[in-house]
């Protein structure tokens, strides 16, 4: 099999980023595919690739994840990620962490170190610390953009993505050369969101799944649109029961995601035979691929 690696950044209202802002969104792209694509050429695991590179999105205060994430309502980080194994169907996630600086392995530990799939607030932290996952300070999380932010959001009175310009949610699927593949995706959440809000990227089979058999995906926009649609696995059943190929897939995916329930986000994916593909019902989306022998492809919109 011929590995193949993609990722996203966020959705959302791309177009209306200045130049400045779409080439640094486009350098950091292009750094990460190519660092991911080097590392499955060196032989890596769709699942080591998938950590590696959602880390690296994380530790990027470009994205709404990570170092980068967004904060709720009190002016806190309440992070949330989940990682996928295709080849078994193993899966861990976190929600509603904080000061850790790679949610996305906190994730990995839990597929790796636990008997269970998902793991919340403070009990999760306490497993962190257990795992002597790196920690970083309060100061690193929050930055006075991230202070406007949320200031700017209570007194219009706004609950939503990343102040409508773009929902940073980051992710990652890849097929390694043995045909096996893995997703992952992490996020800071909402600005301004409550009452321990968790959205689709904890949730394995709504903001991602993967299935050797079928295909790998990783979510991004308004994750109650995709809890309620069950998105990812949507979207893998359509290969196992229609057959479809990747692009087919998360074509038909979206149009049934804003017809059903004017769902606002987009999905990346690689099927069983490599190809990646990416669908979406925003005004852009952040993403970039690579394909064995082929160069790296990185887009907004």
């Amino acid at each position: 099999m011929k590995y193949s690696l993609i990722i996203h950044g966020g959705c959302g209202q791309v177009n209306k980023f200045t130049k400045t802002q779409q080439k640094a969104f486009l350098k950091s792209l292009k750094t990460i595919i190519s660092a991911g694509g080097k590392y499955l050429k060196k032989g890596k695991s769709a699942l080591e690739t998938v950590e590696y590179c959602v880390q690296l999105l994380e530790d990027d205060p470009l994205y709404n994840a990570g170092r980068g994430s967004v904060l709720s309502n009190k002016g806190k980080v309440e992070m949330d990620a989940s990682i996928m194994d295709g080849s078994n169907l193993k899966a861990g996630a976190v929600a509603g962490i904080s000061k850790i600086k790679n949610p996305v392995s906190l994730a990995r530990q839990v597929m790796d170190q636990t008997p269970h799939v998902l793991i919340i607030g403070q009990e999760a932290m306490e497993f962190a610390k257990k795992m002597k996952a790196p920690k970083k300070p309060v100061s690193y999380f929050i930055t006075a953009k991230r202070e406007k932010q949320l200031l700017d959001a209570k007194k219009k009175g706004y609950f939503g993505l990343d102040h409508g310009s773009k929902t940073g949610t980051v992710g990652a699927v890849a097929m390694d050369s043995n045909g096996n593949i893995a997703a992952a995706t992490s996020t800071g959440g909402m600005v301004n969101k409550r009452y321990g809000r968790v959205g689709d990227s904890a949730l394995i089979g709504c903001g991602t799944y993967a299935d050797n058999q079928t295909c790998g995906i990783s979510c991004t926009g308004i994750g109650e649109d995709f809890i309620r649609t069950s998105l990812a696995k949507h979207t893998s059943d359509l290969i196992l029961h229609k057959g479809y190929t990747a692009k087919k897939a998360a074509t038909e995916a979206i149009k049934h995601f804003k017809k059903r329930i004017s769902g606002y986000g987009g999905i990346i994916m690689i099927d069983h035979k490599g190809k990646p593909a990416e669908a979406f019902s925003t005004e852009g989306m952040i993403r970039a691929w690579v394909e064995e022998g082929s160069k790296p492809v990185c887009k907004l919109f």
